[in-house]
């Protein structure tokens, strides 16, 4: 007999402070790009308008990824993990993901030597 799986909406396990992390990842590439956090509004403004939406935590505001800097990330898919306190943007970037103008936000080893592409000068974008 087949069995016949059926998608329901997934309740998203937000924390104590109304947020998950969210890994965003290269969907073409499997390239990690950057963690932030989301709140409830930016998973639905992301899910709504197709670009990845995030919370700020040191801002206490919701941002675009890219509005300022015109390095969107157009959204393929959202994911989220087995204990659904995870997501997972799988993107495709325009442009740099960090605002140090590399392309990943992990963009260095943790004995300091630098790995990732550079690929925008932050001091002409911010």
């Amino acid at each position: 007999m087949e069995e016949t799986v059926t998608d329901t909406e997934v309740d998203v396990a937000f924390d104590e402070d109304g947020l998950v992390p969210a890994i965003a990842q290269d969907a073409e590439t499997g390239e990690v790009l950057m963690l932030a956090y989301v709140s409830p509004e930016a998973l639905e403004r992301t899910r709504e308008t197709g670009l990845a939406h995030y919370y700020s935590r040191s801002r206490d505001e919701l941002w675009q990824k890219g509005k300022t800097s015109g390095h969107v990330q157009q959204i393929e898919s959202v994911r989220v993990d087995c204990d659904a306190d995870t997501l997972l943007y799988l993107v495709e970037q325009e442009g740099g993901a960090c605002h140090t103008g590399h392309r990943s936000c992990f963009y260095r080893t943790i004995e300091g030597e630098t790995v990732g592409e550079r690929v925008f000068d932050p001091e002409t974008v911010y």
